[in-house]
């Protein structure tokens, strides 16, 4: 049975850094399409980024230039690499395996000062 656990989240001061992992289990990471999302207080679920078997990568243009989604094989492993995080990047973000459409628990990412 597929399942996605995401580790990493927590308090942010704007313009710094913060890494969601997103460790796989039942399958293979690097396999599948893996894909990052969030959720906003009152808003719709975003797609966030993308990260194919052939390692090509995708960015919603709200990440683009800032996040930097990568595998790591041996751990199993997704990650999401924040970078000069806004005030308006709070919210649980989420990873999904898109081809047995298994999504982990979220991860609440606040960033204020």
């Amino acid at each position: 049975q597929a399942r996605l656990e995401v580790s990493g989240g927590g308090s942010a001061q704007p313009g710094g850094p913060l890494r969601l992992s997103c460790a796989g289990s039942g399958f293979s990471v690097s396999d599948q399409i893996m894909t990052w999302h969030r959720q906003a207080p009152d808003e719709a679920r975003e797609w966030l980024a993308t990260l194919a078997p052939n390692g090509a990568t995708f960015y919603s243009d709200s990440a683009k230039s800032r996040f930097t989604v990568s595998g790591d094989d041996y751990k199993n492993t997704l990650f999401l690499q924040m970078d000069s995080l806004e005030p308006e990047d709070t919210a649980v973000y989420y990873c999904q395996n898109v081809d047995s459409a298994t999504w982990g628990q979220g991860a609440w990412v606040t960033v204020s000062s």
